[in-house]
């Protein structure tokens, strides 16, 4: 075995430079080996890359099939959600959906059908019915009124008794005086100063009820006011006369109202409308 020039004679080797002389050639055969070794690979990828698009589609499609999967969670969460919303939500969600009035049965009109007999006979019956009950009624009051006892005057011939009675705008001056029963109002008789046959009632209300309509003679002076209203004053002063001259009358007069001014009136006229409170019509444009 020949020694190596650079070795000194003499001198042993060194045990490392015999472990790198031995590894030497064993690394050349192992960079010998890998790339045989990478080459192998390299051409059993070539037919995998080609084998892969045949076996990724199915690979693609899986995702597909998936998806469905992915989103039944995703519709059961808002299922799993429902019971935690308050519970007031959904009736207001009816509330909104259901039409005003569409509980509310709708109105037949019906065309007008002639009556028959028996109903026309109905009908004229009920009508009879009320006029009776209402004659009976008039004739009640008349006999009320009629039923109430003669009065004679215990007051001096000369002696007078006034009062004054008022009406809606209507102002009346009564004089009582012992005498037949006659009335005279502004100088004329009450048959031709109230030509209604109801205001002339009104005006000898008082008198009649009281029962001295056959033994006093009544002179009034009345201004003021419309007809109606001029009967209204001429009772009121007639009454309050009466309650000087007999104060027992005074409880029988004012259960009936004869004593009470009543303070009605026409309200008066203002500007901007066609009466009291009557308004022009609304016009937009």
């Amino acid at each position: 075995m020949i020694a190596d020039e650079s070795t000194p004679e003499g001198e042993e080797p060194d045990d490392s430079t015999a472990e790198q002389s031995e590894q030497s050639p064993s690394e050349g055969d192992a960079a010998a080996e890998t790339p045989a070794a990478e080459e192998q690979p390299a051409a059993d990828q070539e037919p995998a890359a080609k084998e892969e698009p045949a076996s990724e589609e199915p690979a693609a499609d899986e995702p597909a099939s998936e998806e469905p999967a992915a989103e039944a969670p995703a519709a059961e969460e808002p299922a799993a959600e429902a019971p935690s919303r308050p519970a007031k939500q959904t009736p207001k969600a009816e509330k909104r959906d259901v039409v005003p009035g569409a509980d509310l049965t709708p109105i037949a009109i019906t065309e007008e059908r002639e009556l028959s007999a028996e109903e026309r006979a109905a009908l004229e019956a009920e009508e009879e019915e009320r006029k009776a009950r209402e004659a009976a009624q008039a004739a009640a009051d008349a006999d009320e009124e009629a039923t109430a006892p003669k009065r004679t005057v215990t007051i001096a011939a000369d002696a007078m008794i006034q009062a004054t009675g008022k009406r809606k705008s209507s102002i009346a001056r009564v004089v009582l005086r012992r005498g037949k029963g006659s009335i005279q109002v502004n100088d004329r008789t009450l048959e031709d100063y109230f030509p209604r046959a109801n205001d002339q009632t009104l005006a000898r209300q008082a008198l009649v009820v009281s029962g001295y309509d056959e033994s006093l003679e009544v002179k009034i002076r009345v201004h003021g006011g419309g007809i109606s209203g001029q009967a209204g004053a001429v009772r009121h002063g007639i009454a309050k006369a009466l309650c000087d001259l007999d104060p027992e009358l005074r409880g029988e007069l004012k259960r009936r109202g004869m004593l009470t001014r009543d303070a009605r009136k026409k309200e008066r006229y203002k500007a901007g409308l066609k009466k009291a409170r009557k308004r022009p019509q609304f016009s937009k444009r």
